[in-house]
């Protein structure tokens, strides 16, 4: 009895009141309980619930209920506890995300920056290599026939061809023979030189408004930036207020395909594309059908780059032609060559041969912000006399810009450091 006493005080708390219901059955009773309840989980649980039993003198009559409900109530107990944690779920909520705004800032930064600026800094590389071949021939030096040869030689260097490299050599030899002279002096008849050989070729691309559409073939070698200056052309002419279709023509690239129909999707201009490795001159076909009935301003059709020395390729492109010309005769109005100013004179040989498949009547120059040899441009002027609609500095929409004689020259003669040099 006194071991059960022992237990049963312990189970129930209430050591005193244990005698006053002294029947003999009922440890029996609390030995089934200690049968039936977990091994000592339970008794571990309960002495929370001590207090409430003590109080209460009239639930312990009825002991055999209790000792199964203190089981019950210990899984109660702790079952609650997992309960608290949808809080985290509430502070989740609470998720603003203004984190992109901050990002448009740098953005409203850039068009402060003019397109004078941006080109001078595009054709940095161009400027500074020629600056510092020309600074390293005329330090302390008169001008005489040995330094004019020099000079030859680091212009033809420059690409900016045998023409343009004798004109400016004898402009210097006409008022300064004999006598010392800086480079900036050099650099400052150089921007006189090449303003006067790319004037008569600087101009801009302009739509013909009896033509619905307006059609505009582009070609090239692979490349050049044909695709992404076709997009940039596209967002410029929706700017104006043009109506734009684009014809996904380069069907060996998946990846020409899709950056039209982001550009697409993104001006809302319609994408006429097929799949991988179609037909190039039925698409192209297709795409005027669709421009006519649409009665759009103009049709931009991209073409797969394709190397000048290739002539199944190249036959290809007058086949696109041929198939345009059976909807429109006079199509296509305007065929622009895009050349990469990185490839230095071997755009010289791509004029003359896409010149002759596919009548080149215009050229747009990408990538001037990554060579020094932006001098081609001059050089090809000089020699094919082609109008030079446009040039880029640049991945962005705005740094395809309409082609500027004056600030061409001014920019590749580095004009920011001849105004710092006197």
């Amino acid at each position: 009895m006194s071991e059960r006493g022992g237990f049963f005080k312990r189970l129930f708390g209430g050591g005193k009141r244990a005698p006053e219901t002294g029947e003999e059955e009922k440890p029996e009773v609390a030995g089934q309980a200690v049968e039936q309840a977990p091994v000592e989980t339970a008794p571990e649980a309960l002495p929370e619930a001590v207090p409430d039993a003590a109080s209460e003198p009239e639930s312990v009559a009825s002991l055999p209920e209790p000792e199964l409900e203190p089981a019950t109530l210990t899984a109660e107990e702790v079952r609650p506890e997992p309960e608290i944690e949808p809080e985290p779920v509430a502070e989740a909520q609470p998720e603003p995300e203004p984190a992109p705004e901050p990002a448009a800032e740098p953005e409203s930064e850039e068009p402060k920056k003019s397109w004078f600026k941006r080109l001078t800094s595009g054709l940095s590389r161009s400027s500074s290599s020629l600056k510092d071949s020309l600074v390293s021939i005329v330090t302390r030096r008169k001008l005489d026939d040995a330094m004019l040869e020099e000079l030859e030689d680091v212009l033809i260097a420059a690409d900016l061809g045998v023409d343009t490299a004798m004109r400016i050599t004898e402009t210097l030899a006409k008022g300064r023979y004999d006598k010392e002279i800086s480079d900036a002096d050099v650099r400052a008849v150089l921007a006189e030189e090449v303003a006067r050989t790319l004037e008569p070729v600087a101009v801009p691309l302009a739509i013909d408004p009896a033509n619905k559409p307006h059609v505009i073939l582009v070609v090239g070698v692979n490349g050049t930036g044909k695709t992404t200056t076709i997009a940039k052309l596209a967002a410029q002419f929706r700017d104006a207020g043009k109506s734009v279709v684009l014809a996904a023509g380069d069907t060996f690239r998946a990846a020409a395909v899709e950056q039209l129909k982001i550009w697409g999707e993104r001006i809302g201009a319609p994408v006429i594309a097929r799949d991988i490795g179609a037909d190039a001159a039925g698409l192209a076909f297709d795409a005027l059908d669709t421009a006519q009935a649409d009665k759009a301003d103009v049709l931009l059709i991209d073409t797969a780059g394709r190397l000048q020395n290739k002539s199944d390729l190249m036959a290809e492109l007058e086949k696109i032609i041929r198939v345009i010309r059976k909807k429109d005769e006079t199509a296509p109005h305007t065929v622009l060559l895009t050349l990469d100013a990185t490839t230095g004179q071997n755009a010289m040989q791509q004029v003359e041969i896409f010149r002759n498949v596919a009548g080149v009547t215009g050229l747009i120059m990408t990538k001037l912000d990554g060579t020094a040899r932006g001098g081609i441009l001059v050089a090809i002027s000089a020699r094919h006399q082609l109008p030079v609609h446009a040039i880029g500095v640049g991945e962005g929409v705005d740094d395809l810009q309409p082609f500027d004689a004056k600030e061409f020259a001014r920019a590749i003669a580095g004009a920011d450091a001849m105004e710092q040099d006197r």
